[in-house]
């Protein structure tokens, strides 16, 4: 997966497919009504077997957990950022994972075990590439030099500069 993602790789997206007649706004609408009834329905389940006070332990130990690693992560992915700019290259993987950084630290704030579940996918960093690998293979990937820097165009060639003025045909 590496080779597909090396640094200094600057992405442009693609619109998001309609998923079987299904629009964006009516996903989202799904997704804000099922997941608290699923989390509600677990909530219920595992309070059922460990008691009240234990599953909402629970919830508040793995929000702890995810905020340490969240900081943690977050750094590391940081760093890894600022020496691609170094470099001269686009940190983009770095900052799809920003994304799934913070994705992840909102679900992990948010109570219930379903969305922890994503949550911490989205801060361990084998999962965390895996999830951000399938969304650029899914998205056109373009490998160069940062756009705009003296002296380099986009694809790696070298620049010309000047000055031109624009004779308009009479």
């Amino acid at each position: 997966m590496a080779s597909h993602f090396a640094p200094g790789t600057t992405v442009s997206a693609t619109p998001i497919p309609n998923l079987e007649g299904a629009t964006l706004p009516v996903l989202i609408l799904l997704i804000l009504l099922l997941v608290p009834l699923l989390e509600i329905y677990i909530l219920i389940e595992v309070g059922g077997v460990i008691g009240a006070l234990p599953t909402i332990a629970l919830c508040v130990l793995t929000a702890l957990i995810g905020t340490a690693l969240l900081r943690q992560q977050g750094l590391q992915t940081l760093n890894r950022a600022r020496r691609n700019i170094d470099r001269g290259t686009v940190p983009a993987l770095e900052m799809f994972e920003g994304v799934a950084l913070a994705l992840g630290g909102i679900l992990l704030l948010t109570p219930g075990f379903a969305t922890d579940l994503v949550g911490f996918a989205c801060l361990i960093p084998v999962t965390r590439r895996l999830l951000v690998g399938a969304l650029l293979r899914r998205m056109h990937v373009v490998h160069g030099p940062i756009p705009g820097r003296r002296g380099e165009a986009h694809s790696g060639q070298r620049v010309i500069e000047g000055e031109y003025k624009r004779r308009d045909e009479d």
